[in-house]
């Protein structure tokens, strides 16, 4: 599992999972979806740390770290929360890997662009586009149904999670279980002030900002995904013009859990390519 410490940032605590050599000032930095934590990226960590060092943490509201009532939650409080904990750990050139909600890394990334080596988009990133929400995050933007959907905890998870999972290749049963474990209360608070606070237009700043850099990224997205749509895979190379793009025919909205093995086959060697690669990270 690596190395496991505590970290603080913008008065949060949160957890952190690092492996290879943890003095080193690059690294790779995973940055999980939800339901989840930190534990969703070991097969990934696992193949990364003989040749870099991998850093993943659990964003507020999930795992353990803190999920306080009066936070933001928003993309730019994750991005700043992401700044201070980076900071904390002296990291100062970043590679990101991110899922589903871990996308709020782009916002840092916008914000940072000197830090910023390489990114790898599995199902997240940049959705300006994206002007129907799913099923999920109608409801958690509803005035007075999402309240309800926070207090009446894990009914109906099952039905959504069947629902909006229909491809061929199923999440491996622990993974499943653990992220109906995640669904708590504190994190179902945190998701109802991440949808109402993400609005999509606002992405726009973020690809105009990323672009010029062209800074190089995979994206890897799943045909079966029914949260972000396939069609939004391609919608990246408007922040990673120079992007390899590559559609999982069997996969949905976590790739890198129905099918780790073929996500590393992507997502590995073009670590492995950027890591220590000098040119990436400017003073931009």
């Amino acid at each position: 599992m690596g190395q496991v410490r505590t970290v603080r940032s913008i008065g949060l605590q949160t957890r952190v999972i690092e492996v290879g050599d943890v003095s080193s000032e690059e690294a790779v930095v995973f940055l999980h979806g939800v339901p989840g934590s930190a534990n969703h990226w070991d097969k990934l960590m696992s193949q990364v740390e003989s040749f870099a060092r991998g850093v993943a943490l659990d964003l507020p509201g999930w795992g353990e770290a803190d999920k306080p009532r009066d936070w933001e939650y928003s993309p730019n409080a994750y991005a700043n929360f992401l700044a201070g904990a980076l900071h904390e750990l002296a990291i100062r050139r970043v590679h990101l890997v991110m899922n589903d909600l871990g996308g709020v890394g782009l916002f840092w990334a916008a914000a940072h662009p000197a830090f910023l080596a390489s990114a790898s988009l599995i199902d997240t990133g940049v959705a300006s586009t994206y002007r129907r929400w799913h099923l999920v995050g109608q409801l958690y933007r509803a005035p007075v149904l999402g309240q309800v959907a926070v207090a009446i905890g894990r009914l109906g998870y099952r039905q959504i999670m069947r629902l909006y999972l229909p491809q061929p290749r199923r999440l491996p049963s622990d993974v499943a279980s653990d992220m109906r474990a995640q669904y708590g209360r504190g994190s179902r608070r945190a998701l109802l002030r991440f949808y109402r606070s993400a609005n999509p237009p606002a992405w726009d700043r973020v690809a105009a900002a990323l672009a010029p850099l062209d800074r190089p990224a995979v994206v890897v997205w799943g045909a079966h995904d029914r949260f972000l749509r396939v069609d939004q895979a391609r919608e990246q190379l408007r922040s990673f013009p120079s992007a390899e793009v590559t559609v999982l025919s069997d996969s949905g909205h976590y790739a890198h859990l129905d099918d780790p093995a073929r996500v590393a086959d992507i997502v590995v060697p073009f670590l492995r390519a950027q890591v220590g690669k000098t040119g990436n990270a400017t003073s931009n």
